[in-house]
């Protein structure tokens, strides 16, 4: 695990982060959260939330994420690339609307969204929509901020946890 402090939470905590995950993710969630979870406060401002030793979610700037790691067993809004972004998106970069093949009809500017390559349906990256559905696939122009992507620092404690 990275460097950071790590605690655990009380029973009032856990059931107000299930209640917060159940609101944004949909009721399956709280299968998901045990009764022994773990917040793991990163140096670089992240906190990981773990539960059976493995990291559920991650918060940055107050806000909840859902990790890589569960982000399939969720009601997460999904966006569909094309093979040729899939390296670039994979290394961190935003979803540009030229690379877009699909997404979810229902997605609103701000949404967290799952985005998959077309090929295999895997989830590569979670990004935050910066468009609504309709306008993603423009000509031109970024459609969702990557901010959570295979191969970054939160899937590599993934990979530890």
């Amino acid at each position: 695990m990275p460097p950071g402090r790590r605690y655990r939470l009380r029973k009032d905590e856990i059931k107000q982060l299930a209640q917060e995950a159940g609101q944004r993710f949909g009721e399956a969630i709280a299968s998901v959260i045990g009764g022994d979870v773990e917040i793991l406060k990163r140096d670089d401002g992240a906190s990981l939330i773990i539960s059976g030793e493995k990291t559920i979610f991650f918060q940055r700037d107050g806000e909840l994420f859902p990790t890589l790691r569960i982000v399939d067993l969720i009601k997460v809004k999904r966006v569909i690339i094309d093979m040729g972004a899939v390296p670039h998106v994979a290394n961190g970069a935003d979803v540009m609307s030229p690379g877009i093949v699909s997404a979810d009809p229902d997605i609103k500017k701000g949404d967290i969204v799952a985005v998959v390559d077309e090929r295999h349906g895997k989830t590569i990256a979670l990004g935050l929509a910066l468009v609504d559905a309709k306008e993603m696939k423009a000509p031109r122009g970024k459609a969702v901020k990557n901010i959570h992507h295979v191969g970054d620092q939160i899937w590599r404690a993934l990979e530890k946890g």
